[in-house]
This record gives C-alpha cells, sequence and structure tokens, in this order.
C-alpha cells in the first residue's frame, strides 16, 4: 500500500507541467468577451483563446499575436490535410488601404501570392483589433466537422499588408516552427501549453489519490485488520488517519476544481460536478459523524455503525466513478488510465485475500469458543478438568 501512494504522489512531479506566460492571464478584449481556454503558444509571442460548442461543432477563436512590424498582419489557421501552411484554412487580420483593421480568409493552397477566399470550414462574425502595445487579435467562428475535435494548427506574423493583401512573413525559426496539433476538447496541443493545463493535473491527481485510493485503504483496514487482536487498537489510528488524510487531499482537489470551473465559462461537465459535490458533501458529513459517535455499550452504537458503513460504501463508489469520469475528460496518455485500473486491482486483491482471512480466523474463534464452553466450569469434570459429556 505504501509504494502505491509513492507511486501515485510521485505522478504530481513527474507529470510535464507548462511554464505560465502572462500572455492568456492578463489579455482582455473588447465587448467584454471571454474564453474558455487559453493556450500561450511557444512560437511568435502568440496566444490562441478559444471556445468549442460540442452540441453544434462550433469553435469560437481569439488569436492575439504582434505583427512582425508595424502595421503588420497575424494569421492563424486549422490544416484538415498538413502540418503547415500549405493546405492551411487562415484567418488573416491586416490593414485595408484605408488603414482599417479587418479579418478575412485565406485557403492556402501554395506558397506565393494569396488572395481572399471561402474556407473549408464554415465562419462567420471575423472580426480584427490592436490594443495600445501593438497586439493584434483575430475573431473568428468556425463550424467544425462532427465529431472532429483534433486539428493541426499553425500560425504566423508578416511585416506589411498592401492592397488588403498580405506580404510575404519572414523564414526565421520562429516563424517555421509555428505550427502543431489542436484539441478543442481538452485543451492540449503540441505546439503550445493550456495555461490551467498545471491545476487540471494537480486536480486530477489529487481527488485520484484521495477519493479513489486513501478512502479504499482507509475502509479497508477498517474492515479486516481490526480482525487481528494484535493490531489493536493500531488499526483504527491508521484508519482515522487514512480518512482524514485523504479527506484533507479530497477538500484541495475540490477547491481547485471549482476554481476552474470559474475560469471556463460556457465549459461545463455536469455529471463530473455534481459527482464532486455529492462526494464532498458526504465525506463532510462523515468527518462531522465522527465526533458524534455513541460509546461501544450506548443503544444507537449499532444504528451509526450502519450509517457509518453505508455512508462510506456510498463515498468510495462515488469516488472511483469520478476519478474515471475525471481521467475521460483530463484524456491523458493511456498509460495513467491502466496505472489506476491497476492499483484498483491490487486492492481488489488485497480484499479477497483479506476476506478469506478473516473468515478463517472468525471461524477459528467460533470453534474455539463453543469448545471453552463445551469445557467450562459448572458440571461433573474427570480427574484431568476435563468436561465430561452429560449422561443419561
Amino acid at each position: 500500500m505504501a509504494s502505491t501512494l509513492l507511486f501515485f504522489f510521485s505522478l504530481l512531479l513527474l507529470l510535464p507541467l507548462p511554464s505560465f506566460s502572462q500572455t492568456c492571464s492578463s489579455h482582455t478584449f473588447s465587448k467584454n468577451r471571454l474564453f474558455a481556454t487559453c493556450n500561450d503558444l511557444p512560437h511568435l509571442s502568440a496566444a490562441l483563446h478559444w471556445t468549442y460548442d460540442a452540441a453544434n461543432s462550433t469553435l469560437s477563436i481569439a488569436f492575439s499575436a504582434s505583427p512582425s512590424r508595424s502595421g503588420g498582419w497575424v494569421a492563424w489557421a486549422l490544416n484538415p490535410t498538413g502540418s503547415g501552411m500549405v493546405g492551411a484554412q487562415a484567418v488573416v487580420g491586416l490593414r485595408q488601404s484605408g488603414g482599417s483593421l479587418v479579418a478575412k480568409t485565406f485557403n492556402i493552397s501554395a506558397y506565393g501570392p494569396v488572395t481572399p477566399s471561402p474556407i473549408a470550414f464554415e465562419t462567420w462574425g471575423l472580426e480584427a483589433e490592436e490594443d495600445s502595445g501593438g497586439v493584434m487579435t483575430v475573431f473568428a467562428k468556425l463550424k467544425l466537422p462532427s465529431g472532429v475535435t483534433r486539428m493541426n494548427q499553425a500560425w504566423q506574423v508578416g511585416p506589411s499588408s498592401t492592397d488588403g493583401l498580405p506580404s510575404k512573413h519572414d523564414f526565421g525559426v520562429e516563424n517555421l516552427n509555428a505550427k502543431g496539433t489542436l484539441n478543442v476538447v481538452s485543451g492540449q496541443s503540441s505546439g503550445g501549453t493550456d495555461s490551467r493545463l498545471k491545476e487540471k493535473n494537480i486536480h486530477g491527481i489529487l481527488n485520484a489519490v484521495s477519493w479513489g485510493i486513501l478512502l479504499p485503504i482507509g475502509a479497508i483496514i477498517a474492515r479486516y485488520l481490526k480482525a487481528f487482536r494484535s493490531l489493536d487498537p493500531a488499526w483504527f489510528y491508521l484508519h482515522v488517519s487514512c480518512q482524514l488524510i485523504g479527506y484533507a487531499l479530497g477538500v484541495a482537489g475540490w477547491g481547485i476544481g471549482l476554481n476552474l470551473g470559474s475560469k471556463s465559462k460556457g465549459v461545463e461537465y455536469t455529471t463530473h460536478r455534481n459527482l464532486g459535490i455529492s462526494l464532498f458533501s458526504l465525506a463532510t458529513l462523515q468527518i462531522t459523524a465522527l465526533f458524534l459517535r455513541p460509546k461501544k455499550d450506548h443503544k444507537y452504537r449499532g444504528y451509526w455503525n450502519i450509517y457509518h458503513q453505508v455512508v462510506g460504501l456510498a463515498i468510495i463508489l462515488l469516488g472511483i466513478i469520478n476519478v474515471f469520469r475525471g481521467l475521460q475528460i483530463l484524456n491523458p496518455a493511456r498509460k495513467w488510465m491502466d496505472a489506476y485500473i491497476v492499483v484498483l486491482c491490487v486492492l481488489g486483491g488485497i480484499t479477497l485475500v483479506l476476506e478469506v482471512a478473516t473468515c478463517i480466523i472468525a471461524r477459528r474463534r467460533k470453534s474455539d469458543g463453543s469448545a471453552k464452553q463445551y469445557h467450562g466450569s459448572g458440571a461433573a469434570k474427570d480427574q484431568r478438568g476435563v468436561q465430561q459429556p452429560l449422561s443419561a
């Protein structure tokens, strides 16, 4: 059990956590526009904000970057056929001849001169704006193919525009590396890091360790170790320690989850959230009930024990279910899901072994009790002090 706990606590240190740029957290938009997720892209000082509506496969984006020169242009694109700009379905923010900012779509079929054209995705809500620091932002809404949530993305900046057309951009390292993949649901990108991915990882690890591992271990300790008289009262203190530590970590993870929810307006995981609220409420009730536990000889102690076991079982089941639900939302590498399943299998195996062992111990004690009663005092004994069977 100790090695299992050590393994999961170490995940917090091993998981790649992003460095935090101020681009996403500090940028605000006109018209009080808010987005559910933000990536600080690793090249060209760019950032991508977006909200994905799975019900109608609509992606609302705000791409921000500084043009390579004053009066230049910025562009962001999805590429359904390749990994670079060729084949990209781009949204470009640039200046018209009169100096006004506009956003246009470009289907970039080849390197060379480009002209505005419809792209492969239905697009609307095109706008562009520039802040006092020279950062240009393009807004757009795109209708993605149903069921497609992961695509190649590319972005670029340029020095100028002529007659409403973007000029050639530079071909430095930063420009050539400005591409990657984007998962509009999980927020993960090979070309950038989710500004909230660190919080999501910590939230997931804390809840997996607390609700999904520590509390089940505490229940196993309470149910089985008290059968071994040599472990009394150590089993009780182990049980209480496991549950209190698990509750503390779970509350911390729950609080981080609430914070993530407040930062992700428009994105709701209703089942996961409701299960989390139920877990917190039941666990708090369970902790509170410890201070109201009747003494062993109290007439209500039996009822309290039944309540304690039923609520504890409900917390464990809901916790395990919600851990799997969270893993589906976070969508990490498959090995983390497999690792948690292995841990549950190990705990299940330990439970099975202890169930058999405690049954054997109980039968032996029952048998010894019957023998002691049979060989007890109050009846005729032979000269060795052994109880003799009653005769007619």
